[in-house]
């Protein structure tokens, strides 16, 4: 009973939120409320929110001096360089965009920190996205699954939390995954280049000149329109109205009509980041950089525990770069709505967890799953525990899975000759769709920094991740290592 109730659930849950019949927050503490009242635990729903509360509290402050901390790094320009090498790089084409925003959070999800990844990615990419009217779930989706397929290091998370739990080496786990690993990421920017393709195909390739015309005075003419295009896929570009000083048409490569003059006025105004900010701390660059590689630093020792070095960062940032008081209160300001809509969804999330663990229901499901394995498939039980993590760690926390699940699994596969380490390291396949599931915080930085409806990310990512979590399944076991 609990194992139906368990699944029906999160379906449900699934299905409003994707239905934009709820939103997120509402879903996960209404649905998991309503569901403990019908297995018969009404009574005991406070001690479970309690527990899922204490459970997340962590992971709450954490978030909220992380994104005030990146907030002031972003503020006081240190990003701004790495922000100029993308939009150099991506000009104005979606293709090129779209491959940017792989390459970029596969870049920084090296800190293994998901909400670091997604501030500093959306920061630096949504300003592009908006001007050239991309899809935005393009751009969570590709950022979720670079981050899921780089969340497999050591100090991710899930590649210790299995050493952990079936006592093993992380190194002996992640090593010999970094070939599967590997194919994954280049799965991960093959499917940004089919994306990117298909936005350009939609947008066409402008110039920044072009990007910056009021969108009433720009058409786009495909080829099949009498508009000649490149190799590159450009298209050209004409305009109704004549710019002061000529019209005519410009090329998806080439520079459009003005002077030069203006096409530098047009660079100034593309930039992701205002260069002109009253934020900015030009002299304070070096000191900047230094505490944020010494914060990431600390946080791959575990020098201290995570939410304190970004209570300690985003305090010290604070108090170096704005020592005057009204603009330390400006800037908490600014980031106040973030904070608020990532804090707030996390302790929602902690009823639906604590409700998922409080009364059973994950034990009852996972065990449910294990015991209908048919017997014939106990040799190839890594093939099994693989395939597995792709819907349980989307459906359960990281803890629960490995912790709960897989030294089950790993019981099992041991019984059939299978070593733990290869069901170990077939239990890493699944991240790339775990980092969009709603029981993961950092998923709600991602899509509320983004503007994106979580139903709309949900809708759009399931399917490629899942993808991606197969190809790496599927290169593990081509290489002989799952």
């Amino acid at each position: 009973m609990l194992t139906i109730l368990g699944f029906t659930m999160i379906a449900t849950f699934l299905v409003l939120i994707m239905l934009k019949k709820m939103s997120p927050i509402a879903a996960l503490v209404l649905i998991p409320a309503l569901f403990c009242v019908f297995v018969g635990k009404g009574a005991k729903l406070g001690d479970y929110v309690i527990d899922g509360v204490t459970s997340l509290a962590p992971t709450a402050a954490m978030l909220m001096f992380a994104i005030v901390y990146f907030g002031v790094m972003i503020d006081v320009g240190l990003f701004d360089p790495i922000v100029r090498g993308i939009l150099k790089f991506c000009k104005a084409d979606p293709l090129r965009i779209v491959v940017g925003t792989a390459v970029l959070a596969a870049i920084v999800s090296l800190d293994g920190d998901g909400s670091t990844t997604f501030m500093i990615t959306v920061s630096a990419m949504y300003p592009l996205y908006k001007r050239l009217k991309m899809s935005l779930v393009v751009m969570t989706g590709v950022a979720a699954m670079a981050n899921g397929v780089m969340n497999t290091l050591p100090w991710g998370g899930p590649t210790a939390r299995a050493a952990t739990a079936l006592k093993l080496d992380a190194s002996d786990i992640f090593v010999p995954m970094i070939p599967a690993l590997a194919v994954g990421l280049l799965g991960v920017l093959a499917l940004s280049y089919v994306l990117g393709r298909r936005e350009r195909k939609r947008l066409g390739v402008l110039t920044l000149d072009d990007v910056l015309e009021p969108e009433t005075e720009t058409v786009l003419v495909g080829a099949g329109a009498g508009a000649s295009g490149d190799g590159d896929g450009t298209v050209a570009v004409a305009k109704k109205a004549a710019r002061t000083g000529g019209s005519g048409t410009g090329s998806g490569t080439g520079s459009g009509s003005g002077s030069d003059a203006d096409l530098s006025e047009a660079d100034d105004d593309f930039q992701g980041l205002d260069p002109h900010r009253a934020t900015l701390r030009p002299k304070l660059y070096w000191f900047n950089a230094l505490l944020t590689v010494t914060l990431l630093t600390a946080m791959i020792m575990e020098w201290l525990p995570i939410p304190v070095l970004f209570l300690l960062g985003a305090a010290l940032a604070l108090t170096v770069n704005f020592p005057h008081m009204p603009d330390q209160k400006a800037r908490l300001g600014a980031h106040a709505e973030n904070v608020l809509n990532v804090s707030g969804m996390v302790f929602a999330a902690a009823v639906f967890t604590g409700v998922l663990q409080g009364t059973g229901m994950v034990d009852h499901m996972s065990k449910w799953l294990v015991s209908n394995i048919p017997d014939g498939m106990g040799p190839h039980m890594a093939l099994v525990t693989g395939v597995l993590s792709i819907p349980l760690t989307y459906f359960m926390s990281n803890d629960g899975f490995y912790f709960g699940v897989l030294p089950v699994l790993a019981e099992a596969g041991q019984a059939h000759g299978v070593s733990s380490l290869e069901i170990a390291r077939a239990s890493l396949v699944g991240q790339p769709l775990h980092m969009s599931s709603p029981l993961v915080p950092a998923v709600y930085v991602l899509v509320g920094m983004a503007k994106v409806e979580f139903g709309d990310h949900t809708r759009f990512v399931v399917k490629w991740a899942a993808l991606t979590s197969l190809v790496v399944l599927g290169a593990g076991i081509l290489f002989g290592i799952i």
